[in-house]
């Protein structure tokens, strides 16, 4: 494969999973997406030998949208797409070219097809990615939240895609600095408080800068850290005087927020993120748009790891359907060994039923493509 490119020290981390597959110099797949470094020779042995494939979003044609199903839509294997597109689309925003606008929509549409073709695929990608997330993985788990969340509240699907063009736009000039204000552990200085309040003017200023002139993009973007109770910013709104929108997009941050590390503080698992996004239906959202958010994460959301009843220890799926589910693919048995292959147990069942949420210190390894159903060969160990 001519096409690989040499793994960059700093690309991978140790206890996250891998966010592509790893090839060797030859082609053949040395790891697959989903398995998580443990040490510090694992880490170099991949800077050595490893390759990976830069993928690039393919927007669909309009004769191709009708033929597509899910299975043509793997949020996994598409997952650096979405990161190369996002590059490309911010890095062109900076330079002031004029093509950043149609970087932005390409990337929307693709996420769009994602969400509305494998929903609990693309809701798995948002928690089995959580755990330390860089500034450009939390931009897409934003627009994925807001796709999702806005079509349970019932906006309109024509406000949609510039909702979740804002969801990839409004943090733009936070970018440079915010992995380093995530990696603070210390209160923050008055400079770096104005570079957070005034991030969302900013933000319109580059995208007005590249010839970008939308009403309603701007004022999701001018509004999202506004509050329904007026104690937001910059301009202290209230109520109805914020958009539905922007209040989707703070609600999506929020969310994503929660269930992050940061330098000074643990992540929330989703028990706790779920009580404290239904404590915001108090007046500081529309009451409507927390339980929108409640209902699509369910009491398991999928990509989270539980352990049944029976013992055995596996990772939510799919969400419930018609009074059965939520499903989870096992990958420990009740003795604590890793199955050869991960095994489907319905929790409506008895013997099934999920017992508790599990919070190990590192993930398992998992063929994320393999588990969601998108190909059956078995996963390296």
């Amino acid at each position: 494969m001519s096409n690989l490119v040499r793994i960059a020290p700093g690309a991978l981390t140790i206890g996250r999973p891998l966010p592509w597959d790893v090839y060797d110099a030859d082609g053949n797949v040395l790891l697959c997406q989903g398995y998580v470094i443990q040490t510090d020779s694992q880490l170099e042995q991949l800077f050595e030998r490893g390759r990976f494939e830069p993928r690039v979003i393919e927007v669909p044609q309009e004769d191709d949208e009708a033929s597509g199903d899910e299975a043509d839509c793997n949020p996994f294997a598409n997952y650096p797409g979405y990161l190369h597109g996002l590059e490309k689309a911010l890095t062109s925003t900076a330079a002031g070219e004029p093509e950043a606008r149609k970087h932005f929509q390409d990337l929307a549409y693709a996420l769009e097809q994602a969400c509305t073709k494998a929903p609990d695929s693309a809701l798995a990608l948002v928690h089995l990615y959580s755990v330390g997330p860089t500034i450009h993985e939390q931009i897409i788990f934003y627009a994925i939240l807001c796709q999702l969340i806005a079509r349970q509240f019932g906006l309109d699907e024509q406000r949609i895609p510039t909702l979740t063009e804002a969801a990839l736009s409004a943090n733009l000039a936070l970018v440079p600095v915010a992995d380093k204000l995530n990696a603070f552990n210390k209160v923050l200085s008055t400079e770096q408080r104005n570079v957070i309040r005034k991030h969302p003017q900013r933000s319109i200023r580059a995208l007005n800068a590249v010839g970008i002139d939308n009403d309603l993009l701007f004022t999701i973007i001018a509004q999202h850290h506004e509050q329904a109770d007026g104690r937001g910013y910059p301009d202290g709104l209230s109520g109805t005087d914020i958009r539905p929108e922007s209040e989707i997009l703070a609600l999506a941050e929020r969310y994503v927020a929660m269930i992050t590390k940061r330098a000074y503080r643990k992540r929330m698992n989703v028990t706790a993120a779920r009580k404290l996004i239904a404590s915001l239906a108090d007046g500081t959202f529309r009451p409507a748009l927390p339980k929108a958010l409640l209902h699509i994460l369910g009491e398991y959301p999928p990509g989270t790891l539980v352990r049944l009843e029976n013992n055995e220890v596996g990772v939510i799926t799919r969400r419930p359907l018609r009074a059965r589910g939520p499903f989870v693919q096992a990958v420990f048995d009740p003795s604590g060994n890793s199955y050869k292959e991960p095994l489907e147990r319905d929790t409506s069942m008895s013997g099934f039923n999920v017992l508790a949420i599990e919070e190990p210190d590192m993930i398992p390894s998992m063929d994320f493509s393999q588990m969601w159903g998108y190909r059956a060969d078995i996963f390296p160990r």
